[in-house]
């Protein structure tokens, strides 16, 4: 074993990573809130909190004490005027209990349902103090900035596994500790989930558990739509295995069995986005009159998400390069400009590889990313493979 890949060196690695990324996300937080004390936010969302929809019709009476929801403290002032864009809906959503409006469901439950989780238990003794509403906003911002952490940390052992170099894993992991977009995972976003469970189910497939990265995959679809872009794994990884079974182990049914495990884990993977989308056409369809329908609710294929999208927010394919949106493209450019360097780069060094979808990597890459292509877990279902590729058994 070489001296890049010994354990003191990647637990010590990753103790260091740990605590770069918490300071990252610390120095993101404090340029947020010093910012915002100079300029005047351009999203005024934060001001924009009607009652919930089944709070409407409840009468309060003159005597009776106000509600938790809101508390008159600079602390929870603060909380809440940090609340715009994505993050409106997010707490509404959290808020209410639920989904009140159509456009509400681009917006899915995983994070709502962590910040009702830890507002209504780790920080409810904070409720009194600072109100209903700031705890939970207190609690997104723990949420997404945890999340965020453990997902450096998923990124370095991933590519511990792929690069079998400490020191670079560890500078491509630093780098993502301090990219571009770091206020997204910072604020009560889905980045920062989406992100875990992704580079964790990656993380999970390359050390042959790959129940467990069904399992992280379908989280991820649970936190963004284009989580269900992560079966693409376990498409790649049917593929292989299947052309191993049948073309060079010649068997047939062992090469049929990969294919319906593939198949299934693919479906567990979508069924949490699929399921949400059933959710929203029950609850905004079911029982109406053919005449009183919303236009999607009509279609073959009721998709409630992509209609959201561009009925709502104009999005659509290629509906975002417009001369208006020439200055996000400028602002995106440098870092556009590198990952399009960096495939360029990929594919010049080895095209056969890349036009090949991998059929052509040789043994020493296939070892790289064993449990992508090998059928050894599921001929031994028992073997993990840890982070440096040595094989035991649990």
């Amino acid at each position: 074993m070489s001296k890049a890949m010994e354990p003191n060196s990647k637990s010590r690695k990753e103790s260091i990573l740990i605590k770069y990324a918490t300071f990252s996300r610390l120095l993101v937080l404090f340029l947020t809130l010093m910012w915002r004390s100079f300029l005047q936010p351009y999203d005024t969302s934060a001001a924009l909190n009607p009652p919930c929809l089944h709070h409407r019709d409840e009468v309060v009476a003159e005597d009776s004490p106000p509600p938790l929801l809101l508390a008159n403290s600079s602390v929870s002032r603060t909380l809440e005027n940090s609340v715009v864009w994505d993050s409106v809906y997010f707490l509404r959503i959290t808020e209410c209990g639920g989904y009140e409006y159509e456009q509400t469901y681009a917006f899915l439950p995983l994070l709502p349902f962590f910040i009702s989780l830890l507002s209504r238990t780790v920080f409810a003794p904070l409720v009194p103090l600072i109100g209903l509403r700031a705890v939970m906003v207190l609690s997104g911002y723990v949420v997404t900035n945890v999340a965020f952490v453990f997902a450096a940390l998923y990124l370095f052992r991933v590519s511990v596994i792929i690069l079998k170099d400490t020191e670079a894993s560890f500078r491509a992991s630093l780098i993502f500790c301090f990219n571009p977009a770091s206020i997204f995972y910072s604020s009560i976003y889905s980045e920062s989930l989406y992100a875990l469970f992704s580079i964790g189910g990656v993380y999970h497939l390359l050390s042959g558990t790959s129940n467990v990265a069904v399992l992280w995959f379908a989280l991820s679809g649970c936190a963004r739509s284009n989580g269900i872009l992560n079966a693409g794994y376990i498409c790649f990884q049917t593929m292989h295995r299947a052309y191993e079974a049948f073309s060079l182990k010649r068997r047939l049914c062992l090469s049929v069995q990969v294919f319906v495990t593939g198949f299934i884990r693919c479906v567990c993977i979508c069924l949490p986005f699929v399921a949400f989308q059933a959710y929203g056409y029950y609850n905004i369809c079911h029982g109406h009159k053919l005449d009183e329908l919303r236009p999607w609710c009509k279609g073959k294929v009721p998709l409630l998400y992509n209609f959201i999208q561009s009925h709502y927010w104009g999005v659509g394919f290629l509906r975002y390069f417009q001369f208006k949106q020439l200055p996000n493209f400028l602002l995106a450019s440098p870092i556009l400009s590198l990952a399009l360097c960096s495939i360029v780069s990929y594919v010049k060094t080895r095209p056969e590889l890349f036009l090949s979808l991998g059929f052509q990597a040789t043994e020493k890459e296939k070892r790289s990313s064993a449990r992508l292509y090998s059928l050894k877990d599921v001929l031994e279902p028992d073997v993990i493979i840890t982070s440096s590729n040595e094989v035991r058994e649990p």
